[in-house]
């Protein structure tokens, strides 16, 4: 029988301990590849890639948007009624001292979108100074002053042109740049960021003194007539908090797109932050006749007339929801020869719905002298049917 001495004792015991010290670190060598992995390798990476990700991102969205405003800008261009003696209408107060403005080229064929208050009426001549600043006499080759929208056309191929975008499309909170040129050549192509802070937004001013834009909570006469002959109602306007100062008058606004949703005309001067452009969509059917015909006869119903977001400015007791109120037929006129009358509502134009001034506008523009139209009227509340021959303007 063998007999553990004393010798074998302690190599067991130091055998057993041996042992156990292996299992304990293999144990902490499984427990910290499992922690690294977990906790370090695998959540770490994952979020640093997230976060590598979203800077990307941004820094792709910042580049697109500045790529996109130099692209607009180079399509903008000083406008002027004077012409300069020098090589630039771009000079030292130049705003006050030569009414300079701004227009962007919309055509490669050298139409330029401006104000009407900037360029002239139809017919009349202005002066234009390209990126490069080279002068061009311009023509004005059409104009309205109830938009206060001009298009006027230069004797060059224009490589760059800004697009046009969809301004029926804009929301309220939208981003906004607005381009212009605001007080001369130290400042030209000045951008401008905001919102779009409203949409069909009406204003009055003196149409003996177009710089002079009145606020649109002005209080007037409960009139169809113009209380002195000059007021003028703009309405159906883009309303941004995006800076518009007086030498940015004809610029365009623009989303982040670098699509044209508008033309900037006026600011409340009483207020900060409250600027306004005339939608571009009105626009399309003139430019598209002016590019395949090289002009543009405006076809006319021979009336006047005011949507719901007008009305309430004229005459608080006239109540319609959609339409168009018809306010004065000019006697001389296919539309008061067909029966049209004072008070009637148009609700339709060639089944077309109307809610706006401006899409009545959009849709006569796109008709030719001579052209006929059916018009949905309502007349004491009942609907009716009239056929008007377009006349020539």
């Amino acid at each position: 029988m063998y007999i553990y001495s004393e010798k074998d004792k302690k190599f067991k015991r130091t055998l057993i301990v041996f042992a156990i010290s292996i299992i304990i670190l293999l144990t902490g060598i499984k427990l910290y590849q499992m922690y690294s992995s977990i906790d370090i390798t695998k959540y770490n990476t994952v979020k640093a890639k997230r976060v590598l990700q979203t800077v990307k991102e941004k820094n792709n969205e910042d580049q697109t948007v500045a790529e996109m405003i130099e692209n607009t800008t180079d399509c903008v261009v000083g406008i002027s009624k004077l012409k300069d003696n020098g090589n630039t209408v771009f000079t030292q107060n130049g705003v006050s001292k030569m009414g300079i403005g701004s227009g962007v080229i919309i055509s490669e064929n050298g139409y330029i979108l401006t104000n009407e208050h900037v360029s002239g009426a139809r017919n009349s001549t202005c002066y234009v100074t390209m990126e490069d600043g080279k002068n061009y006499n311009a023509k004005v080759v059409w104009s309205e002053s109830n938009l206060d929208l001009a298009i006027i056309k230069i004797n060059m191929k224009c490589i760059n042109y800004a697009r046009l975008g969809d301004s029926d499309d804009i929301k309220v909170g939208e981003s906004v740049y607005a381009i212009g040129n605001p007080i001369g050549f130290e400042f030209q192509k000045t951008v401008t960021s905001g919102i779009v802070s409203a949409l069909n937004r009406t204003i009055i001013f003196d149409e003996s003194n177009p710089t002079s834009f009145e606020n649109n909570e002005q209080s007037i006469n409960n009139s169809f007539q113009k209380s002195n002959g000059n007021e003028i109602y703009m309405s159906n306007l883009i309303q941004t908090d995006a800076t518009i100062n007086p030498g940015n008058s004809g610029g365009p606004l623009i989303n982040n797109n670098g699509e044209i949703i508008g033309i900037n005309t006026v600011k409340i001067t009483s207020a900060e932050g409250i600027g306004f452009a005339v939608p571009i969509n009105v626009i399309k059917p003139i430019l598209q006749k002016l590019e395949a015909e090289g002009e543009f006869e405006e076809a006319s119903l021979g009336i006047f007339a005011y949507d719901k977001n007008v009305i309430p400015y004229l005459n608080s007791n006239i109540k319609f929801d959609t339409g168009i109120y018809v306010a004065q037929i000019s006697l001389d006129s296919a539309a008061y020869r067909t029966g049209l009358q004072i008070g009637d509502v148009i609700t339709k134009v060639d089944n077309v719905a109307l809610e706006k001034m401006c899409d009545l506008r959009e849709y006569i523009y796109s008709k030719n002298v001579g052209d006929t139209v059916n018009l949905t009227i309502l007349r004491n509340n009942k609907e009716k049917n009239i056929e008007v021959r377009l006349s020539k303007k």
